[in-house]
């Protein structure tokens, strides 16, 4: 990661950079050339071409006079507000008032959401036996525990409750309800929430459970968060510093300032290095828990083993002292992060027994580009 602090780019600049965008449409090299002339991103050289182009079209299209819609269309409205546009009663109610769209009341709008809400199953039916991994957490609405469950692969929501409690008999009966609309757990993912555990397990007793990742490293990306604004906090402070320095006129500030400009710098160099480190590490930790290397190959569990605790190690010998605790449950619950290599192993001895070596490996290598 590279820290830079410039000017802010004046409307005829931008202006000038969109002309000269849209003048070398097509020649190899040059918007690499424009983006290091202007020191800018390619990234945000593309926005503003993006965001130019959309302007005119907007300003040489033709009107468009807004027919307010038919009372049948009302409906969907309400729904796309709030589903997707993540609109409040309140709001929805002052933008229909607005358009005078009727009925537009808070009431109206509260009780159709409800009803509606009544209409929709909680959980998803299928015709057949389904085979599936879960995914389940707990999100909140204000006190009170809502019990999600999807399917890992296609994301779909198998199973979603307004629940009184998170207790073990809770989300037992919401893993029976899925068992009694024909889905059958390969195996759970999820946070390591005591009721949530103990009741898939109490409902899928020989399904598998596995650790998940976000949850057992969230502690370390926050705190990768935390160095990252104080890495910024120091450019700050050295930026200042440097101001400072630049306005001392005699030979004593001169000095003075020059000390703490350069204080200033050293602190800025220890906090950005100290953010690269841990981002780095950070990187190669999640590479280290793909099923695959980089070339192609199955990792065994030992490899990943010795592989993250090498990671871990390096994380922990960075300065930072708040490093140490957060690494502990992580390294408590090393064997858990390990269980789907557990499966890969068991997996590819089976395929073994039945597939030459070299279509395996071909098998593999096809695999991994997806995944």
């Amino acid at each position: 990661m590279k820290f830079t602090r410039r000017p802010d780019l004046d409307p005829q600049t931008r202006i000038a950079i969109v002309k000269d965008v849209w003048l070398h449409q097509g020649i190899y090299g040059k918007m690499t050339q424009i983006a290091q002339t202007y020191q800018i991103s390619r990234t945000f050289l593309y926005q503003l071409s993006w965001a130019a182009r959309h302007h005119l079209e907007v300003l040489f299209s033709d009107p468009q006079h807004l027919v307010e819609p038919p009372d049948f269309l009302i409906e969907p409205w309400i729904l796309m507000l709030r589903l997707e546009g993540n609109c409040s009663l309140p709001s929805m109610s002052s933008i229909f008032k607005y358009f005078d769209y009727q009925p537009n009341s808070v009431g109206y709008l509260s009780e159709y959401l409800q009803d509606y809400g009544r209409s929709v199953p909680s959980t998803l039916s299928m015709p057949e036996k389904k085979v599936v991994f879960y995914l389940s957490d707990e999100i909140f609405a204000i006190p009170a525990p809502i019990l999600v469950t999807i399917d890992a692969r296609s994301t779909t929501i198998l199973n979603i409750e307004l629940a009184s409690d998170r207790s073990a008999e809770t989300w037992k009966a919401h893993f029976e309800a899925l068992e009694n609309h024909q889905f059958f757990s390969l195996g759970m993912a999820s946070d390591r929430g005591l009721g949530l555990v103990a009741g898939y397990q109490a409902a899928c007793d020989m399904a598998l459970w596995v650790a998940d990742y976000f949850h057992e490293f969230q502690d370390l990306f926050a705190l990768r968060h935390q160095l990252e604004r104080k890495a910024y906090a120091a450019m700050n402070k050295e930026y200042d510093a440097a101001k400072t320095f630049a306005h001392a006129k005699s030979e004593a500030n001169l000095h003075k300032r020059l000390q703490q400009y350069e204080t200033a710098h050293d602190a800025c160099e220890q906090a950005i290095t100290l953010y690269d480190q841990l981002d780095l590490l950070l990187h190669l930790r999640r590479e280290a828990l793909h099923v695959c290397s980089p070339h192609g190959t199955l990792r065994t569990q030992e490899n990943v083993r010795s592989e993250l605790t090498l990671l871990l190690d390096m994380i922990e010998a960075l300065d930072c002292a708040t490093i140490t605790p957060t690494l502990k449950p992580i390294r408590t619950h090393i064997d858990d992060l390990l269980v789907p290599f557990q499966q890969v192993d068991a997996i590819a001895t089976d395929l073994r027994a039945v597939v030459p070596q070299e279509a395996f490996d071909f098998l593999v290598l096809a695999w991994h580009p997806d995944h």
